[in-house]
């Protein structure tokens, strides 16, 4: 327009300078807000809920020792590895605690009440070396004064002794007839048999997985073996698994089942001589439901025969059985977490029930995300109140 008189040179770079500073100024704010924001939530996640944070690298834990006292710790395991790995904390043979499936890059939380002295701790791979949890003496007494009589789980302790009993002999009967099925050569059979016999072992979840020497003989997974199916430390179950749904064949699986036999046998000892205790029970369930939580939330365990749901009916129906014992002491003590434990184990028997597909259950790879993840989170839910009522009931206010 003829009347208008156009900016100088000057001035719009005046207002290109001052259009930059803006910008600058803005991404130096956003840059200091989303620093600021991650180092928060770092905190949070490394602070705020006093965890004691383990690194599992290569074949160590760091730190390699590790102090804590008495009483309930959290710990954060954390995967700096290339592999999906499990921790443990063991008492010789015995597992006290475990969280498996922890996968590359990313860490699990485990929550443990433990007495004091000193542990071992699996770093990784089967085969690492292990570091050592030493565990100092502590005035928290957790409550104990209001745990019911001992008295009181004697009929309970009983009725569950006799339960393990019968399902060992399951369990050694069961795998008796796999056995006798690859030493005939029948494939079929043996596919056919390998799920039933799987079943008394998964029930048995509460007690037979703290076993830990015989559970890595019995049951290790060619994930947390360094040279996987190759390796010479695999056998059990997933080894026969393997031999009958990943390769179709019955060669080499006679002397693998026919150790299995034997160390099936050895479980049945040492189950007879184990000395159960109220928190057998209680945190033998929260620790059995908190594994196949990790282990449905990775994509199952049973890599080949694709069969991890029958392995949660029998999970579960091991802690119905738990449930049900303690019921009569429960209902007194802790009525609303035990109302809340069976309103969880109803609903995620529902769950499962869904899934069922005439007398087969869906491979837990192939189900919907949102479906298998709503069933992870019923386990778990499960076993945050089945936690909650051994607190409030007193089971393992003397170890476990």
């Amino acid at each position: 327009m003829s009347g208008s008189t156009p900016p100088s040179g000057g001035s719009n770079r005046l207002l290109l300078w001052g259009a930059a500073g803006s910008g600058l100024l803005m991404l130096a704010g956003l840059g200091a807000f989303a620093y600021a924001s991650q180092l928060a939530a770092t905190r949070a996640a490394g602070q705020s809920d006093g965890a004691v944070t383990v690194t599992l690298r290569d074949n160590r834990c760091q730190p390699n020792a590790l102090t804590v006292p008495a009483g309930r710790t959290l710990f954060r395991v954390v995967n700096e590895t290339d592999r999906a790995v499990e921790w443990e904390i063991l008492d010789g043979v015995m597992v006290l605690e475990e969280r498996e499936n922890i996968a590359p890059g990313l860490s699990q939380t485990l929550a443990a009440r433990l007495r004091p002295g000193e542990y071992a701790v699996t770093c990784g791979l089967l085969s690492n070396p292990r570091g050592i949890l030493t565990v100092t003496p502590s005035a928290d007494s957790g409550g104990a004064n209001e745990r019911p009589a001992l008295t009181a789980f004697i009929g309970p302790l009983a009725e569950y002794q006799v339960f393990v009993a019968l399902q060992s002999r399951a369990l050694a009967r069961d795998v008796a007839a796999l056995d006798e099925a690859i030493r005939a050569g029948d494939l079929a059979a043996a596919r056919a048999l390998y799920t039933e016999a799987r079943a008394p072992y998964a029930r048995l979840a509460p007690v037979a997985g703290r076993i830990g020497d015989l559970a890595n003989a019995i049951d290790p997974l060619a994930t947390y073996l360094e040279k996987r199916e190759e390796d010479p430390a695999f056998t059990g179950f997933h080894r026969i698994e393997y031999g009958l749904f990943a390769r179709g064949t019955l060669d080499g699986l006679a002397p693998i089942s026919a150790r299995l036999v034997a160390d099936v046998e050895t479980l049945q000892a040492r189950l007879r001589a184990l000395r159960l205790r109220p928190e057998t029970m209680g945190e033998g369930a929260v620790r059995s439901l908190g594994a196949l939580a990790d282990t449905l939330s990775a994509g199952g365990a049973e890599l080949y025969a694709h069969s991890d749901l029958a392995d949660a009916e029998a999970t579960l129906a091991g802690v119905a059985k738990i449930v049900t014992l303690v019921k009569p002491v429960a209902t007194d003590a802790a009525p609303g977490q035990f109302g809340a434990v069976e309103s969880a184990l109803a609903s995620v028997n529902g769950q499962l029930a869904a899934l069922r597909e005439g007398d087969r259950y869906p491979d837990v790879r192939t189900m919907p995300e949102p479906q298998r993840a709503a069933l992870v989170d019923g386990v778990k839910a499960l076993g945050q109140v089945m936690d909650q009522l051994n607190a409030a009931v007193g089971f393992g206010q003397d170890g476990a």
